[in-house]
Parts: structure tokens; sequence; C-alpha cells
């Protein structure tokens, strides 16, 4: 993703991360509770917070630090947090155990996503 993408997609998720994590606080509450996934649900709402604010950095250095490999992070982040707190959510939500098959693989794009942001860093010159 460009700067431009990569900044845009961090609010987007930072902005949906406020939402839903107050939507799960409230409304879903007694759901989430009776499904006994709170924790679950929390711990994706947390996930992608953080990863909103990583690839807001990432975008705001980007120009700095131009490179293949740091978009191709970004795009890796950014398809790991739907992947990874995607399938959370919708764990939590319908108690359904196929979706949690796929956390693991949104965790290994978040990871090489991680790891692609270090290599562009210390590869630059």
């Amino acid at each position: 993703m460009n700067q431009r993408q990569t900044i845009l997609v961090g609010a987007l998720l930072g902005l949906l991360g406020v939402a839903v994590g107050a939507f799960g606080a409230h409304a879903l509450k007694g759901l989430l509770a009776q499904n006994g996934r709170l924790d679950t649900y929390e711990i994706a709402v947390r996930y992608q917070f953080y990863h909103a604010l990583a690839l807001l950095i990432i975008g705001s250095f980007s120009e700095k630090f131009s490179s293949p490999s740091l978009r191709w992070a970004s795009l890796f982040i950014f398809i790991g947090v739907l992947l990874f707190s995607g399938s959370l959510y919708a764990f939590a939500l319908f108690n359904a155990t196929g979706f949690v098959m796929v956390t693991p693989l949104g965790g290994a794009l978040m990871l090489i996503g991680w790891g692609l942001l270090a290599y562009a860093v210390f590869s630059k010159k």
C-alpha cells in the first residue's frame, strides 16, 4: 500500500475499533458474557487498535524509508488484522469454532508484516 492508503486504512481501523469496542461494551455485553467470549472480543479490539496505530506510524514515515518491503508490510498487517480480529469477532459473537481456524493465519500475516517493517528499516542506507 502507498503512504496515503496506509494512513487511511490505519485511521479506518482505529475508527472501527472505537465503534466495535463501544458496541461490544454496551449493546453486545450480555451476548458476549452469555457466550463466555467477552475476553476474546476484547483481544480482537486490542489487536485491531495496536495495528491501526502501527499502520499510522508506518504511513507517517513511509517516505523516509520508502521501499517495497514497507508497502508489503502495511498490506500484510492490514490483511492480518482482518483475519485475526475478524475471526475473533465472529467467534465471540456466534460462538462458532470454525472461525478460529483463520485466527492463526491472521496472526502469521501480522508477524510477517512486522518482519517486513523491520527489514525495510534495517536495509535502508
